[in-house]
């Protein structure tokens, strides 16, 4: 039933024991019991300062009165008229439909959900003024469930005050409709000012870097003028709505702050580097560092030799050799007497690293113990007995290595490889693990990713960070070339995968599926390498995918690296650390059902040898627009920092970053692509609000974040 009685007055400001808006409970306002209170916690409604920060969505012109004659569909409006016929009508669902006739036309208001009194209410001879959106119906022009008001006969509708702003249009939920919403957010409007809501941005500060009162705009954002530009207010690009954004950002760039000050105030091991056992380990690698391996290096060897925690992130292209940086930091602390953890998203790439260490570090005496969710028994227990008692100088695994019942003797350092991949609470638990095995002094920690983030999403997301970038491939890589070619041409693709196995060159073939199923994924790729077994009688067909127990991929991987293989059908769980250099040709199916970030990641399984390599995608017609953009990126370039900003801005931080990245540091009002001109100005605010105003600092984190900052804490 439409809501028809009129917003109920506001309280007054003596009416309140306190007068700061974040102190006072949403159940002081008039009309707001304990039950309606909940359904406003279910929005994150508690305070009334909470809900002066929920702002509308959009916003309705209520401003002037339409002749129905002149409506078209598709548009909201203010109509006024008188009620000619008002009937229940029965057709696939019982409504209650009303003409309304004003001089010019006739429309219909249609109601699918009605009272008795409400009918008789609606009476012919009735003069009406409506707002609701017109649309095409059964009988003609319509609106269905219009706001309305009842206008006395004897009133001149010419006198009765339309709305002299934008009507606004908040974010609800069940129960809560938009007239309750716009009724309690005039009552804290009402009461709204320098005293019931504090500017923790100093006078000074704020002109500096041109943000005005925050009350001035939060009241034009409630209630915007009539003359307000809406497409602007729509786009979030308002001089008011940025003058939020700002602060908002602030906030988040001041707790990320606040984290790094209180983890580095923490003790951390000392672990100089032994440059005797990084000479034997480099001169047993069989190849030399590049200039970029070899600067980074040093940077976390210089982290590492100080008595406070290393917070650095590597950020390196696919197949730049992030993992033997990795590796020399690990000897670091290794060589110091303390135990080093390097943890992976996946089973498949734990295990690459497994093997790579292994073979780096079993020569020099080091041993390696492997922990994942699928190791059990014995072999799990005998694991779990070296890692306590700290004969496994360096451990690899799963998230399995931040499970109840993994202790470490001594952790000196956490590794943690595409950490996008983990929840901000997985990471903190296994930072705890080095806590609970030294309760005074903290492990250094230095986490590694293969998809570049883009400079805006690192100064706002990783502002707790140092950031180091490999920016240079090891001599002998090629560029890969990338074609995309739709199904139709299947036959083709299959002739070309021939040849390059015939002329001694192995491929991979990616199956890809929407849904995120295992089983799914494995059925779709067992059939497609039963397909090409067919199809290509001469090559040794291969076939992995994440229902493969773990000594079956790693033979799999094995065989296929020894070239007892040429082809290779797979899910995407070969996305990263597979390293195959005489791997040189990619198909990729259905690649429009994946990100940039991931299909970078596949190709860049491809190039790691001095042969010419290609990565083919086989898309499906028709694609979609942004389906279009994603697979021209791929073609034009393999630079992975000009691929990021690309995903970024069709997906969005949240997907460029992981969901369970993100999920604890949701913006309210703030967008990191379309406010990103922002973030400079953000960084030099922030210190000096740190240095210089503590206390106004800390009341500005809280009015954003509350008290949940420990989602920084990786």
């Amino acid at each position: 039933m439409v809501d028809t009685v009129l917003p109920n007055p506001p309280r007054t400001r003596s009416q309140f024991a306190t007068p700061t808006l974040d102190t006072i409970n949403v159940t002081a306002l008039k009309g707001v019991g304990n039950q309606f209170a909940e359904k406003l916690a279910k929005l994150g409604l508690h305070t009334l300062q909470d809900i002066v920060f929920h702002l509308p969505l959009r916003y309705m012109d209520r401003t002037r009165v339409s002749p129905i004659g002149s409506l078209g569909p598709n548009h909201h409006v203010v109509i006024e008229g008188e009620i000619k016929a008002c009937q229940v009508v029965f057709g696939k669902r019982r409504s209650l439909l009303c003409r309304l006739q004003d001089g010019t036309g006739t429309i219909s208001l249609r109601f699918f959900h009605f009272s008795a009194a409400q009918k008789q209410g609606l009476q012919p001879g009735t003069h009406l003024r409506c707002f609701g959106e017109t649309r095409r119906g059964a009988s003609g022009l319509e609106i269905y469930h219009p706001e309305y008001e009842s206008l006395s006969k004897n009133t001149n509708s010419k006198k009765m005050a339309l709305t002299q702003c934008l009507t606004p249009v908040y974010p609800a939920t069940e129960g809560l409709t938009q007239q309750r919403m716009r009724s309690l957010a005039q009552q804290v409007l009402d009461l709204l000012d320098e005293n019931s809501l504090h500017e923790l941005l100093p006078s000074a500060l704020g002109q500096s870097f041109h943000q005005g009162p925050l009350v001035e705009s939060l009241r034009y954002l409630h209630a915007p003028p009539q003359d307000a530009p809406i497409n602007q207010l729509l786009e979030g690009e308002h001089p008011h709505q940025q003058r939020l954004a700002f602060e908002e950002l602030l906030a988040h760039h001041l707790s990320l702050l606040n984290v790094r000050r209180r983890t580095q105030a923490q003790g951390a091991f000392h672990l100089p580097t032994h440059h005797a056992l990084r000479e034997k380990f480099l001169a047993g690698l069989g190849f030399e560092l590049t200039g970029a391996q070899d600067k980074v290096s040093r940077e976390i060897a210089a982290d590492l030799a100080k008595p406070v925690p290393m917070l650095r992130l590597v950020q390196g292209d696919v197949g730049s050799g992030k993992t033997v940086v990795a590796a020399l930091a690990a000897l670091q602390a290794i060589a110091n007497g303390k135990q080093a953890a390097v943890m992976a998203p996946t089973e498949i790439l734990a295990e690459q690293h497994r093997l790579n260490f292994t073979q780096w570090f079993e020569p020099l005496g080091i041993e390696v113990a492997w922990l994942t969710g699928k190791l059990k028994g014995q072999a799990r227990e005998k694991q779990l007995q070296a890692i306590q008692s700290g004969d496994a100088r360096l451990v690899v695994g799963t998230h399995a290595l931040f499970q109840q019942g993994v202790e470490f003797a001594d952790l000196g350092l956490t590794i943690i490889d595409e950490q996008h991949r983990f929840g901000v609470h997985q990471r903190l638990s296994l930072r705890e693990k080095g806590e609970e095995s030294s309760l005074s002094l903290h492990p250094h920690q230095l986490t590694l990713t293969a998809t570049p983030i883009p400079r805006t999403l690192a100064m706002s997301a990783y502002a707790d960070l140092d950031c180091s970038i490999i920016d240079e491939l090891p001599p002998g890589r090629t560029p890969v070339s990338t074609v995309v070619i739709a199904n139709e041409r299947r036959e083709q693709v299959v002739e070309r995968v021939n040849v390059a196995c015939e002329s001694g060159r192995q491929a991979y073939w990616v199956c890809t599926l929407i849904e995120e199923s295992e089983a799914l994924e494995a059925q779709a790729a067992e059939a497609t390498a039963e397909e090409l077994k067919l199809a290509l009688p001469g090559i040794r067909v291969g076939l992995i995918h994440g229902r493969l127990k773990p000594k079956d991929k790693e033979a799999m991987m094995l065989a296929f690296k020894q070239h007892q293989l040429d082809l290779l059908v797979a899910t995407t769980v070969i996305e990263v650390g597979v390293d195959v250099p005489n791997a040189s040709l990619m198909i990729i199916e259905n690649p429009e059902r994946l990100g940039l970030a991931q299909l970078h990641q596949l190709r860049g399984r491809v190039g790691r040898g001095s042969a010419a390599s290609h990565c083919v995608l086989l898309y499906n017609s028709p694609l979609s627009k942004a389906g279009k953009e994603r697979l021209n990126a791929m073609r034009e370039t393999n630079d992975g920092f000009k691929i990021a900003e690309i995903d970024l801005r069709l997906r969005g931080p949240g997907e460029v970053l992981g969901t369970r990245q993100t999920g604890d540091m949701q913006f309210k009002i703030a967008d990191i692509v379309r406010d990103a001109h922002l973030l400079p100005q953000i960084k030099p605010c922030a210190q000096i609000l740190l240095n210089d105003h503590a206390t106004l600092s800390q009341q500005l984190v809280r009015r954003w974040l509350g008290y949940n900052e420990n989602y920084a804490n990786v």
